[in-house]
Order: C-alpha cells, then sequence, then structure tokens
C-alpha cells in the first residue's frame, strides 16, 4: 500500500505542491491526503469531475477528445491532471478516471482505470490498471495506485527542483 505521508513528505522536501482530479474515486485520494496531520503544507485542493462535461469544463480536457474516446482514457487523465495543477497552481497535479462498476461505460469494461500525475513543465506520467472486484475494491486499489505514481515520480525527481 502506498505510503501518503511519505509522498507528503517528498513534496514539502521539495517545496512542491499537489492537487488531485478525480472521477471513480469521488474524493478518496483527496480524503486520504488530508487524513494526514501537516497536509495543508503541500496539498492545494482539487476538483472531483464524475460528470464528464466538468472535465471540459473545468479542467480544460478538449471536447473532441472526449466525444471521440469518451471519459475513460489515458489522454482524459493526462488532460485531467494538467488541468487540475494549473487550476489550484500546484506543482503537481494526480488525475484517475475509470470505471468502478457495475456497468461498463464508454465501451471500457468494469475495473478499466487510467491514472495521471502531471509534474513541472507538463511533464506525464501514467499508468493503466485492469483492476478486479466489487466497486468498493477498484476504488481503493485506484487511491493506492495513485498516490504510488506520484510517489513514484517523486522519488525521481529528488533534487531536481531544490536550491
Amino acid at each position: 500500500m502506498a505510503d501518503v505521508a511519505e509522498a507528503l513528505a517528498m513534496l514539502v522536501d521539495q517545496d512542491a505542491t499537489v492537487a488531485v482530479a478525480e472521477s471513480l474515486t469521488g474524493g478518496l485520494i483527496g480524503a486520504a491526503i488530508t487524513s494526514v496531520s501537516g497536509s495543508s503544507k503541500a496539498f492545494r485542493g482539487g476538483v472531483i469531475s464524475y460528470a464528464t462535461d466538468l472535465k471540459r469544463e473545468l479542467l480544460g480536457v478538449p471536447e473532441g477528445l472526449l466525444r471521440r474516446e469518451g471519459a475513460v482514457h489515458p489522454e482524459v487523465a493526462a488532460g485531467m491532471a494538467a488541468g487540475v495543477a494549473r487550476l489550484c497552481g500546484a506543482t503537481y497535479g494526480v488525475a484517475v478516471t475509470g470505471v468502478a462498476g457495475p456497468e461498463p461505460q464508454d465501451g471500457k469494461p468494469v475495473g478499466t482505470v487510467h491514472i495521471a500525475v502531471c509534474g513541472p513543465g507538463g511533464q506525464i506520467w501514467a499508468r493503466e490498471l485492469r483492476l478486479e472486484g466489487s466497486r468498493e475494491r477498484i476504488r481503493v486499489e485506484t487511491v493506492d495506485e495513485a498516490v504510488d505514481l506520484l510517489s513514484g515520480v517523486l522519488k525521481a525527481n529528488i533534487g531536481e527542483h531544490s536550491g
């Protein structure tokens, strides 16, 4: 399981901040982050863009992409991550979009999840998941995977943004 406190400590050490854009997790990532004492030193906020039109209107995901691919797509996750970082003035944006079930969405099967982290200079790191289990399990595993991806990016960037 990803360690939220460790990710927050790395953000603080790097004098960096994070914001989240959540679809299928409905605020669980933000809740996990803010459950850690001192999270306000690095957490800027987030957007729960559950409805597809909010991905476009609030986060700037291109309408053509959403129309062509639907909301469950790696480029949509990347656009959400970049959009929330810009909207919230954060160094990093973390975004998740996917299908928690019980029914498929946009032709994508239950358990399809896309995670993206947008970092300095607009660089994108992405992860695609094929999860199994209940709706709740898919949502909880998505939170863990999103924090894990962010932690990996932060570990790779240690020292790049200091001094």
